[in-house]
């Protein structure tokens, strides 16, 4: 990857819980561009999934963090051990990635020395009745422990104020690796895969990349399906990733449904798709289009916060649905799916915008920019020992 022009830096720490999907890419693509730039950067995270891997194989320190998805018992245990990782590292800047990280490492911290939180779409938007109350109450209480709360998309941080958190705001939209992402040969793609049955019928092919879970909407996904497969009978989805959700969708699904199973690399199921849907619940910016798009597939995605953000304008009146609409969804598959010059054409404006504004490059340099300003305000001395 091309050095970057950010300044060498002393230490970060990138504290995570998701260790596959959405949040280790971004970890992951954040941290191998932050050592480029010849940052010093550990990961604090759980064993298991891709991400320790990952950051290893880019040279960076990894730290085992066991820790669930959602708060409960084993909470202060998860504080302490991090606090323990900080007071072992001292680290110059804590970033916290997603609600239970953010938890954790703000309540071992406390503000001690400085805390970025980034909460790639907020907790409380992904429960409902008290749990969602509480999870408000904390993100509002929280940012106080936060220097600086990094939202992916001017949505997000929208979102965040509406709900009443008062925080120091930035907005880094996400970014992608543009050279492991680009344009592919659809066929060449389709073979390798060995979706023989598509090649030889010139099959519409749709893909959905995602945890197979409420978020990600493929329960929507599949109520849509029937009527575009009522009007173009060749036409095949294939769900690429795995999840609790699985079963029931597996039972739902019609035979012109494939799934793929939990994948390494999606890159080769965007190269060999027509078009990618991702039709989300909630998000703060999905990465799964901006892949799609870096490999100029057009999407079709719902507008929850960052979609239409993420979209170069010509795509928004094709690619852009209400969340839980099966009909609007199915419309906008369809009319894409039947016009080939169509979606060849906004793939290759969706490549360009990709390449110009979300080039993972572009998002390590703003993420430098926000430490330098926290480091810059910050004396050397507030670094202490930290204890829970």
């Amino acid at each position: 990857m091309q050095q970057s022009s950010t300044a060498l830096w002393p230490r970060v720490l990138h504290v995570t819980q998701p260790v596959d999907g959405g949040v280790a890419r971004v970890v992951t693509d954040l941290v191998g561009a932050q050592l480029s730039a010849g940052m010093r950067v550990d990961v604090a995270c759980p064993d298991g999934g891709r991400l320790p891997d990952a950051v290893r194989g880019l040279g960076c320190g990894t730290h085992r963090w066991e820790a669930t998805r959602s708060p409960g018992p084993r909470l202060p245990d998860e504080v302490r051990r991090i606090a323990r990782i900080v007071d072992e590292l001292r680290p110059d800047v804590v970033h916290a990635h997603s609600a239970k990280a953010g938890l954790a490492a703000r309540i071992a911290v406390r503000g001690r020395l400085p805390t970025v939180f980034q909460p790639h779409a907020w907790s409380f938007e992904a429960v409902g009745g008290v749990t969602a109350q509480l999870a408000l109450k904390w993100e509002q209480f929280g940012a106080r422990w936060a220097s600086h709360v990094v939202c992916v998309s001017e949505a997000e941080r929208r979102t965040g104020q509406r709900s009443g958190i008062a925080a120091r705001w930035s907005v880094v939209p996400n970014g992608v690796d543009v050279e492991r992402f680009g344009p592919g040969d659809t066929d060449a793609g389709r073979a390798a895969l060995g979706l023989d049955e598509v090649i030889a019928h010139a099959a519409p092919l749709v893909v959905c990349v995602g945890r197979l879970c409420r978020q990600k909407g493929q329960d929507v996904l599949l109520r849509a399906w029937p009527t575009v497969a009522e009007r173009l009978p060749l036409a095949r989805l294939v769900l690429v990733g795995d999840g609790p959700d699985g079963p029931a969708l597996r039972r739902q699904a019609p035979p012109s449904v494939l799934f793929a199973g939990d994948i390494e690399d999606a890159a080769p199921w965007y190269r060999a798709a027509d078009l990618v849907v991702l039709p989300s619940r909630w998000e703060g910016m999905a990465l799964v289009p901006l892949e799609a798009m870096a490999c100029a597939r057009p999407v079709v995605v719902t507008d929850v916060d960052g979609a239409r953000e993420s979209l170069p304008p010509g795509l928004v009146p094709h690619g852009l649905v209400p969340r839980e609409d099966p009909g609007a969804l199915a419309r906008a598959l369809i009319a894409l799916l039947g016009d080939r010059w169509l979606c060849a054409e906004l793939g290759r404006q969706a490549h360009r915008h990709v390449r110009n504004t979300h080039d993972v490059r572009h998002t390590a340099d703003a993420v430098a920019a926000v430490y330098r300003e926290l480091l810059g305000v910050a004396p050397t001395e507030c670094r202490e020992s930290i204890n829970p």
